[in-house]
């Protein structure tokens, strides 16, 4: 058994569950593993294999099928890489190393030449939203437009969330939905919202805290950007995300949901309009 899983029989129980979940992918799709420095790495390929690239990085005990609502409509245009994020709770190998330095970058490097990728657009969420960002940092040359949803790395973590997550945790069953609950995981459909439910009641969440990134860093994003932040995040300073990056990017599009927790839906439309603008 892997140590970020609880038990043997929940990470068996997770597989599976993540198996049918990918049956019901609502595209035809190809699953491929890919070796890395990191160990394999998992990803879920829709779409024309000719169309240009998208990379798609999930949140934090999240794994492809977070993308199963946006997925139909962006494989039109793009070939869709879901990519399985080492150390969460997919199909990509169960390995954390450190969050500084290039490692993470140097990752990304093997993910997209196993996929044959020398420059795409990048989609992250929350964690994913912090790999997408890291990576624009340091290859900018590789991303060429970059779409962030509630991001780590940019506003603090309210210090308050991670004492009351760790409480509800020790709680059970109803601790745990009452966590999920506070990021806004009630709105997701409800089969969704079980699965979601499911992995936390098997998963062990990796704890050590996301490296914001420096001033003189987010300045050297110069590529079309777009972030959704929702004004009533309670895991993330969503205005001191929006401070942060609009002082630093000033072509970067900023949209705050005002009505919206840390988990935003129904982005899939203006995402992919800004998707199919031309790239400079």
């Amino acid at each position: 058994m892997s140590t970020i899983y609880k038990t043997a029989a929940g990470e068996q129980a997770l597989r599976a569950a993540y198996a049918g979940f990918r049956q019901a992918w609502p595209v035809p799709r190809e699953e491929l593993r890919l070796p890395t420095r990191l160990g394999e790495t998992f990803v879920v390929a829709s779409g024309d294999p000719a169309a240009p690239p998208l990379i798609l990085l999930h949140g934090a005990g999240a794994n492809a099928t977070m993308w199963m609502g946006d997925v139909a409509s962006w494989s039109q245009d793009f070939r869709v890489y879901a990519v399985d994020l080492p150390g969460e709770p997919g199909e990509s190998a169960p390995v954390r190393p450190p969050r500084t330095g290039d490692t993470q970058a140097q990752w990304l490097d093997d993910v997209l030449a196993g996929l044959g990728v020398q420059r795409a657009a990048f989609v992250g969420n929350s964690l994913g939203g912090w790999h997408a960002l890291d990576y624009a940092i340091r290859r900018p040359a590789k991303v060429a437009k970059l779409v962030l949803l509630a991001p780590g790395g940019l506003g603090a973590v309210r210090p308050g969330f991670l004492l009351q997550a760790a409480l509800l945790n020790v709680m059970g069953e109803a601790g745990r939905r009452r966590m999920l609950g506070s990021i806004g995981t009630g709105a997701a459909h409800p089969a969704v919202a079980r699965y979601v439910e499911l992995i936390f009641s098997h998963f062990n969440p990796r704890r050590d805290a996301l490296p914001r990134f420096s001033e003189a860093q987010l300045r050297t994003l110069t590529m079309p950007i777009l972030m959704f932040l929702g004004a009533r995040d309670s895991l993330l300073d969503s205005a001191g995300s929006r401070r942060r990056l609009a002082r630093a990017a000033p072509q970067a599009r900023i949209v705050m949901l005002p009505q919206a927790g840390h988990v935003l839906g129904g982005l899939t439309a203006p995402i992919l309009e800004f998707l199919r603008e031309p790239a400079p």
